[in-house]
Order: structure tokens, then C-alpha cells, then sequence
């Protein structure tokens, strides 16, 4: 942009002067005839970068005017250099100085002593200008570095509340669970005894009175019967799932081929009724807690062997493979390589649909009901604890009527 210099004079032939001078240079030049001219326009106007004023003007002096102008507080960075034909002495000259002049400049102008003044005034102007640009935006930085700090300081006030407040909770949960856990092994350890009493005397009334009984009589204890046994299933396994949560035991070093081989020779006669096939390639050894693998590779096992085809002989396949994943650590900068096992459960079943993938884990779902295929909604929420218990994870791929094959993760150390 143009630097606008405001040229201030009584003499018409005087401002001309100036105006071819300083015209070549590229200034924007206003010209004032007096003082009060002079204000006038900079009351509309304070952006000049410099005022070349007369200092004998009638009305109003050159010095009278510069006082009024530096009276305001938008106009007192503007510098101003008197013309002036007398050569005044020191006394004057001061006076003019504490106006507010910056310069004297005697007629006859000399041509290049003007334009070289003005040059070093405008670029003094120009610096200035940048100066205060820069202070203006480090002063915005700063207030804005100020409000950031004052955010974090609440953002950090609110989360170490609410960590506080979540510490607080998990105990709380903890606490709870705790109890939650006794209060299931103890309701299910008080439960067995009477359930063992209806069972037996319900098994004593079947032998001892069925000759003596209608086919009604016979069925209505067939359904005692059979309530019971799924009521004592359901006993048991939220008695192991009680059980996970409360085993620390340490984990040692187990082969999982000799655990799975174990649980296939506990259930030889199943596998002969089902007529099913296994095919179990080289499993790994593992630091594991093999109380709790057995009835992890049990319920996978035996759901495998429950929800079979009727037309077709189960095929069983238990395989293992090893691969490197990616974990967040805290406190580390990116991620860190992790080694996994990936055991693969893979059947030729009913299967089942993918939307239903992550909701079998959950405690007591079912997808099909007690007269298709007994069970208690147990198992696989269980085979999720085990496998967290371990650091690990575990998922499930299936299409209906196309088997199921059951992942689970498990890190090398």
C-alpha cells in the first residue's frame, strides 16, 4: 500500500513544491491549506505515516497544531517534520521538539534532503508499523496461550474428579461383583442339597409306584425329573463360573494336545454315539491355568458334538496357528508387537447367523430353545472369562446351516 504523507502549508506554491518532489517517490500526498484543515482531515483519517508541516501559518502555528493533534491518542504515533524559513534558536527549537516534532526542514527545501528524510521517516513509519503488528498478534498468542492454560488447568480439575470418581466406582464394582460371586457359589452350594432330595425321592416314586401309576402320573414326574436335571446343569455351571473369577492359581507351562486328548477320552461314549470325527493337528504348550482350559476346550467340544446335523456325522477340526498382532502400550509411543496363538474350533454343525456373534458370549442367551438342545446359557460366557483371564480374546465366524468355528487368542507369553 501507498504511504500516505499529509502535507500541511499556507502557501499554495509551498505545497506544490513539495508535491513534485515527493510525487516520483510513489507517496500518497494530502494536501492541508492551514491548521485547522489539517485536523479536520485527520479526524477523518490517522493512517498517514508522516506530516510535513509549515510552522508560520496564520490562526493556527505549525507548533499550536501539532499539540492539538498529539491530544489525541489515535494520532500520537504519526511523526511530524517542520518546514520552517527562519532558523530559530535552541529555545524554539525545543519548544517544537516537545510538540512533537521529530525534524526541521529549512526553506528553500533542498530537493534530495527532503526526499531522503522522508525516505528514513517512512521506513522508521514501516518498522514501527510492523512492531506493533507483531506485539498486537504476540499479545493474541499470549491471551490465547492464557485461556488454553486456564482449560487444561479445568480440563485437568474435571479428570482427576472423574478419575477419582471411577476409582471410586470400580471399587465399588469390585465390591460388588465379590459379593455378587459369593453370593452365587453360596446360593448355589445351599441350592444342591434340597435339589439333590427332589431328585432322589422323585427317582424312589418313579421305581417304587410306575405299575401302580396312570400314563399322566408317569409323565408329570418324567417332567420333575427332567426339571430338576437342568436345574442341577444350571447349578453347576454358574458354580465354574463363580469358580473363574475367584482361581489365582499360576499358569504353567501346559500341552494342550494331552488336555484335548484327556477330554475326548471323558466323553468316548458321545463321540461313539455321534459317530464323530476329530482332527486335532500339533496344538501348542502354553503358560496356562489348566484347571481352566479343561472346561474352556470341554463346553467347545461338546457344543460342537450338541449342535450337529441330524444327517450328518460331525467333523471336528482343532487346529492352531501363530501370529503377530499389534498392542497400545501406556506410556509408549505407538504400538508394540505382540505373539499370539490362534486355536481355531471348527465344526460342520447347524451354525448359526454372524449377527448373532458377539451375543452368544453373554450370559445365559440362547438361540434355540430347551426341546431342541438342552444347555444352560452358560458356557460360552464362561469360555470368555477363561480366555480374558488369560490376556486373551475370544470371537467366532458361522453362516446357518454351514457350521461354526470358534477363534480363541491366546499371547505366547
Amino acid at each position: 500500500m501507498k504511504k500516505k504523507i499529509l502535507l500541511v502549508d499556507d502557501r499554495e506554491d509551498n505545497l506544490l513544491s513539495m508535491e513534485t518532489i515527493l510525487e516520483p517517490d510513489g507517496y500518497e500526498l494530502i494536501k492541508a491549506s492551514s491548521g485547522r484543515q489539517a485536523l479536520k482531515i485527520l479526524l477523518a483519517e490517522f493512517d498517514f505515516a508522516l506530516i510535513l508541516m509549515d510552522v508560520k501559518m496564520p490562526n493556527l502555528s505549525g507548533f499550536e497544531t501539532a499539540a492539538l493533534i498529539y491530544e489525541r491518542e489515535k494520532l500520537k504515533h504519526i511523526p511530524i517534520v517542520f518546514i520552517t524559513a527562519n532558523t530559530y534558536g535552541e529555545e524554539n527549537m525545543f519548544k517544537g521538539y516537545r510538540m512533537g516534532a521529530v525534524d526541521y526542514i529549512y526553506k528553500p527545501i533542498n530537493p534530495e534532503l527532503l526526499r531522503t528524510k522522508v525516505s528514513v521517516f517512512i521506513e522508521l513509519y514501516t518498522k514501527n508499523h510492523q512492531l506493533i503488528a507483531h506485539e498486537q498478534k504476540l499479545l493474541a498468542i499470549n491471551k490465547s496461550l492464557e485461556n488454553e492454560v486456564h482449560e487444561r488447568k479445568i480440563s485437568e480439575a474435571k479428570a482427576i474428579e472423574l478419575n477419582q470418581q471411577l476409582l471410586e466406582n470400580i471399587d465399588r464394582l469390585e465390591a460388588a461383583n465379590k459379593d455378587l460371586d459369593r453370593f452365587a457359589f453360596m446360593s448355589s452350594h445351599d441350592l444342591q442339597e434340597p435339589l439333590r432330595k427332589i431328585r432322589t425321592f422323585s427317582d424312589l416314586l418313579y421305581s417304587k409306584y410306575k405299575n401302580m401309576l396312570d400314563d399322566e402320573a408317569v409323565r408329570y414326574i418324567s417332567r420333575i425329573q427332567k426339571a430338576a436335571e437342568r436345574m442341577q446343569a444350571l447349578i453347576k455351571d454358574i458354580l465354574e463360573f463363580s469358580k473363574v473369577s475367584n482361581d489365582n492359581n499360576s499358569f504353567i507351562n501346559t500341552d494342550l494336545n494331552m488336555l484335548v486328548e484327556e477330554i475326548l477320552a471323558d466323553i468316548e461314549p458321545a463321540v461313539q454315539e455321534k459317530k464323530a470325527t476329530f482332527n486335532i493337528k500339533h496344538l501348542p504348550s502354553l503358560d496356562v491355568n489348566p484347571g481352566l482350559m479343561r472346561p474352556l476346550f470341554s463346553n467347545l467340544i461338546n457344543n460342537a458334538l450338541k449342535y450337529s446335523k441330524k444327517d450328518t456325522e460331525p467333523v471336528i477340526d482343532i487346529y492352531a496357528e501363530q501370529e503377530t498382532g499389534a498392542e497400545k502400550v501406556e506410556g509408549l509411543n505407538g504400538l508394540r508387537s505382540k505373539k499370539f496363538w490362534r486355536i481355531f474350533v471348527e465344526d460342520n454343525g447347524i451354525g448359526f447367523d454372524q449377527k448373532y456373534a458377539e451375543q452368544i458370549f453373554d450370559m445365559f442367551v440362547r438361540l434355540h430353545g430347551n426341546s431342541e438342545y438342552e444347555g444352560t446359557g452358560i458356557g460360552l460366557a464362561l469360555c470368555k472369562q477363561i480366555v480374558e483371564k488369560h490376556h486373551g480374546f475370544i470371537s467366532a465366524l458361522s453362516k446357518e446351516n454351514n457350521g461354526a468355528t470358534f477363534i480363541i487368542s491366546l499371547p505366547v507369553n
